[in-house]
């Protein structure tokens, strides 16, 4: 494919969608290859704080796209995921870094210094090659329509491709219903706190109750400092909930009665935004000459932190058909058989994780906590489980 014209378009300059574009960029040096956005592109995406925890195997991949601002992340050194109480002793899973032997399990930062880094990253690209890359911003797409061979982009005017692939995703809530679709009625309560006494790089994730409770370790000022800030991933029960109705203070305090000692105490909070948490993906990657990635193909809960990882996967697989295949539609049916294990196994048990937490069944609390504890006991399980996380099913 690399010596054969290919006419893509990706619809949606997000980071799956601009990764994409740059690795496809690279790789496939006689494809012509168009980006799509409503957003124009002279608008500040810096500011957006929404927090990524990305998977040691998407950064590195960013770092091959040169799209890696590596100031603005805070590296994941070690997991810890735990039970809150009642839970049995020593019942805590710990992954780090060291005894996986890489630099980092992964690393956090904020939307905006990721998609502004690889935004800037493609209009050099653009700008450097003018006659086979393009930037369509500020234009909405509002069609995509097959056609023999390809499909029809209508956004300011009508462009037909070879290939389009909509990166295009949104939050659970804003999307129309996919093929495989479930409401989990979990909110997400989402934004920043400060923790006194927080070890560095160390991410907490604690099972409670409600749902998952996740603390991310977010880049500091003063790296000297004892209090670190971290983005907070709170997930509780939609139809009773116990944030909506609190103060900073009263969060401050139910924080710090489900954390584990490890993580310190918050000594600060931000107002908190809240969404709501759902499943909702397509059955197979390709329709046609069409792809979807990321949100676009699935969106799921953030109990795992998968979401955007598997969609850097999922574009990372598509370049590296195209790059091997000269029959485009030969390349797609590889995308679609090659990714099957590794999205299917990140769905399905990201799907457990979050129907778990609704289970009330006698025992179940005990049996969590047996599970991780012999899962920390057992190397060679925790180990593939890292690879797992770090990489997806290979």
């Amino acid at each position: 494919m690399t010596d054969t014209a290919l006419r893509m378009a990706v619809v949606g300059a997000g980071p799956a969608g601009l990764a994409l574009a740059l690795h496809a960029a690279q790789l496939l040096p006689r494809a012509t290859i168009t980006v799509y956005d409503a957003r124009a592109d002279d608008k500040d995406v810096s500011a957006d704080p929404r927090t990524l925890a990305l998977a040691l195997g998407s950064v590195q991949l960013l770092r091959r796209l040169q799209a890696w601002p590596a100031a603005q992340a805070e590296p994941i050194l070690e997991v810890q995921v735990s039970q809150a109480p009642p839970s049995l002793p020593g019942a805590e899973v710990r992954i780090s870094a060291a005894e996986q032997a890489v630099p980092m399990l992964g690393a956090v930062l904020s939307y905006g210094a990721l998609v502004a880094c690889l935004q800037r990253a493609w209009l050099a690209a653009v700008a450097a090659e003018p006659q086979r890359l393009a930037g369509r911003f500020g234009a909405p797409v509002q069609a995509i329509t097959p056609q023999p061979g390809g499909a029809e982009v209508l956004a300011a005017a009508a462009e037909g491709f070879d290939l389009v692939v909509v990166a295009e995703g949104g939050v659970f809530a804003e999307q129309s219903r996919k093929a495989l679709s479930h409401d989990y009625r979990q909110t997400a309560w989402v934004g920043t706190v400060a923790l006194d006494g927080a070890p560095r790089g160390t991410a907490f994730e604690r099972f409670t109750r409600q749902g998952p409770l996740a603390l991310l370790p977010l880049p500091n000022a003063d790296s000297e400092s004892t209090v670190r800030r971290a983005a907070l991933v709170w997930c509780v029960d939609a139809g009773d909930d116990p944030v909506a109705a609190l103060d900073d203070r009263q969060r401050r305090l139910v924080i710090d009665s489900l954390l584990p000692a490890a993580a310190g105490r918050v000594a600060a909070i931000s107002p908190l935004k809240h969404f709501a948490l759902g499943l909702n993906a397509e059955r197979t990657l390709v329709q046609g000459r069409v792809v979807r990635i990321g949100n676009a193909a699935q969106t799921l809960h953030p109990v795992a932190g998968q979401g955007l990882n598997l969609g850097l996967r999922d574009a990372y697989s598509l370049v590296e058909a195209l790059r091997f295949k000269t029959d485009i539609d030969a390349a797609l049916s590889r995308v679609e058989w090659t990714r099957a294990p590794d999205r299917w196994a990140t769905i399905a048990s990201t799907d457990f994780l979050a129907r778990s937490f609704t289970w009330s069944w006698p025992g179940l609390a005990a049996a969590r906590g047996a599970a991780m504890a012999a899962l920390q006991a057992l190397p060679p399980l925790k180990t593939a489980l890292a690879r797992q996380m770090m990489f997806g099913r290979r």
